[in-house]
């Protein structure tokens, strides 16, 4: 999947890197919050001037809304938090709105963990989030109801025991998978709204599968150094898994996203406001004001 290459560039950084970096910066977001809670309309004008990586996921529909009803981001290293010991890797984005026409909630907050596979790879995985929209008013037109709906089914397989946590086993789509796969090929990327982000997943990745994986790669790193044999790889085949997960993602790029905003637009939320409240150019006001200058009358 995408995030695979994209978490590359943080699977390349020491995790007690990570660790240090959250918490030594953590005190100065904490003053930043306090500062920018002064001043009115401060992240909606940040995701005006977000990058292209954030900026090409927000509908028109979407800008309305954020324009007129976000509060506050922030963004939390929720598992290494309160002295935990869990991966400094994982976030935690929240978004806080005024009452607005779309929806009843007034905080979203979508949580990624980051886990291993057993078949090697590793990177960010998420849940569904659900917005409780108001009536004719879903930005989604009913996909992301439809992604918790199979999601929720999915897991309580799980916890009925009908389906294995770990053990991937490749089977005909249901009757509710079926209908998202037909909804998200019928929507396409291009009308995708911003809020679909809330429903992304990523590769189905366990809790219980990741600790299991870890153990396996402590394990491999101890026979490395002792210059032994490495445990055997897993035989399996997740090709044609990885397909049809990737039927039912209901918004791919999700992970990228995320990290898009954890990386740049929260740590740099201040160079992008500055650049809504510096002035143009000389030159480019002086072609504003000849564009806005009214034509002379005959």
């Amino acid at each position: 999947m995408h995030y695979r290459i994209l978490i590359g560039l943080l699977t390349n950084r020491s995790v007690l890197s990570v660790r240090h970096q959250v918490q030594l910066t953590k005190p100065l977001y904490e003053k930043r919050a306090r500062v920018v809670a002064q001043i009115p309309n401060f992240w909606p004008l940040v995701l005006e001037q977000a990058p292209p990586d954030i900026d090409e996921y927000i509908q028109p529909t979407d800008s309305a809304l954020l324009l007129t009803s976000l509060t506050n981001i922030s963004v939390s290293h929720f598992e290494i938090e309160n002295g935990g010991n869990g991966d400094p890797r994982s976030v935690s984005i929240r978004w806080e709105f005024t009452e607005n026409e779309y929806f009843e909630d007034r905080v979203l907050e979508k949580k990624f963990w980051y886990r291993r596979a057993l078949a090697g790879y590793s990177g960010l995985v998420s849940e569904p989030v659900e917005i409780r929209w108001k009536e004719g008013k879903d930005l989604t037109d009913g996909l992301l109801s439809m992604v918790k709906s199979v999601w929720d089914e999915e897991q309580q397989a799980i916890k009925n025991g009908t389906v294995s946590a770990i053990k991937k086993e490749k089977k005909p789509l249901n009757a509710k998978q079926q209908s998202l796969k037909e909804k998200i090929q019928s929507v396409g990327l291009g009308g995708l709204s911003f809020f679909a982000w809330f429903g992304f997943i990523g590769d189905r990745i366990s809790a219980e599968e990741s600790q299991m994986a870890n153990a396996r790669e402590a394990e491999n790193q101890r026979r490395r150094k002792a210059g032994q044999a490495l445990l055997p790889e897993e035989d399996e085949d997740e090709d044609d898994d990885d397909d049809e997960e990737d039927d039912l993602e209901i918004f791919p790029d999700g992970d990228g996203l995320a990290l898009a905003i954890t990386d740049d637009l929260w740590p740099g939320a201040l160079k992008y406001f500055s650049k809504f409240t510096v002035p143009p150019p000389i030159s480019m006001r002086c072609r504003a004001n000849t564009r806005r200058s009214p034509s002379p009358r005959g």
